[in-house]
């Protein structure tokens, strides 16, 4: 059986909106829904059990995060679940999307998570920018999709309907092997929230399992319905947990070297932004350094493997090459 564990915080107006169908297109005989509530006081809770009495509720006393709320959830499933998968709460489903997700697992023993094709919600032709048809990363870290690289989005006319083994997969619909999971650590809490899955991602393929995009399966993600792409809260977490999923997974012999070209692009990043009047998020890039500098010193165990050990340059390709779409990257 698979669990499909939707995390809520304050999120009744979501759940009032998309896990109707949720619940309608999961298919019994492979899955059940569990909401996880993070200390929710909207009546998220209530809401659920009055309107969807079959869905299970793990109710918690308070927000422990993105990360620590599903690990929490996790941690509490039964034996019986085999797969989880983590489905964010603003995700809608059109027909039986976990089957396809359910047999890839089943017969690729090898691979340890997958995600579905993530489609936009707002607009269905278009892929979503959390994950779109699987997640890469280029050499100095930064995150790139099939079908997404940087804010340039493209439409799903089929070009990447074919599975692929990927370096990540999007948290907006991840499954994963519920006892690798646990074994790989889970989600690191002090991410709290963005970038955790693709360091999970990153311990999982450490592990010698493989990570997939499975476009017969597809989602619609409504994206943003935590934090808006302008937010200096968003730049400050996704900058910091960069280098912390950097610092964390490379090894000794690269480490230094790829994170001090990352704090060059970050300082041009910065310059951007106080060129543009923007301070509040070139404080919120300043900030994430300095919080960087202090949380690095809890990661003292580094892995052998550079699995960052790649030539994509996603930065030289976009803005010089003008290559805005994953096929022309290797052209």
């Amino acid at each position: 059986m698979v669990a499909v564990v939707i995390l809520n915080w304050n999120g009744r107006k979501l759940l009032e909106s998309y896990l109707g169908s949720v619940v309608r297109y999961t298919n019994p005989s492979v899955g059940r829904v569990i909401v996880a509530d993070n200390g929710s006081t909207d009546g998220s809770v209530e809401y659920v059990r009055n309107e969807f009495p079959d869905v299970e509720v793990m109710a918690f006393s308070e927000n422990y995060g993105f990360a620590e709320g599903y690990n929490r959830a996790i941690a509490e499933l039964p034996s019986e679940y085999k797969y989880c998968v983590l489905l964010n709460s603003d995700v809608e489903v059109k027909d039986d999307w976990l089957t396809p997700l359910w047999k890839f697992m089943e017969s690729h023993p090898g691979a340890g998570a997958c995600q579905p094709a993530i489609r936009s919600l707002k607009e269905p032709d278009m892929f979503e920018y959390a994950g779109a048809s699987g997640g890469f990363l280029d050499r100095h870290g930064y995150p790139y999709c099939r079908g997404r690289i940087f804010d340039t989005v493209e439409p799903d006319k089929g070009q990447y309907d074919t599975p692929v083994e990927v370096f990540w997969a999007s948290g907006a619909a991840l499954m994963v092997d519920t006892q690798l999971y646990r074994e790989c650590g889970g989600l690191d809490k002090d991410f709290f929230a963005h970038m955790e899955e693709i360091d999970l991602c990153w311990r999982i393929r450490l592990s010698g399992r493989q990570v997939w995009a499975v476009p017969s399966s597809h989602v619609y993600h409504l994206g943003g319905g935590s934090l808006p792409a302008s937010n200096p809260r968003k730049t400050y977490l996704n900058f910091r947990n960069n280098l912390l999923m950097l610092h964390k997974n490379l090894p000794d012999s690269v480490r230094r070297g790829v994170l001090l070209r990352r704090r060059l692009l970050d300082t041009v990043a910065w310059l951007k932004f106080i060129l543009s009047g923007d301070r509040a998020n070139a404080s919120a890039i300043i900030k994430a350094h300095n919080d960087f500098r202090t949380m690095r010193k809890n990661y003292t165990q580094h892995p052998k493997e550079n699995l960052l050990n790649v030539d994509t340059n996603i930065i030289f390709d976009y803005f010089i090459r003008n290559r805005r779409r994953y096929s022309e990257l290797k052209n």
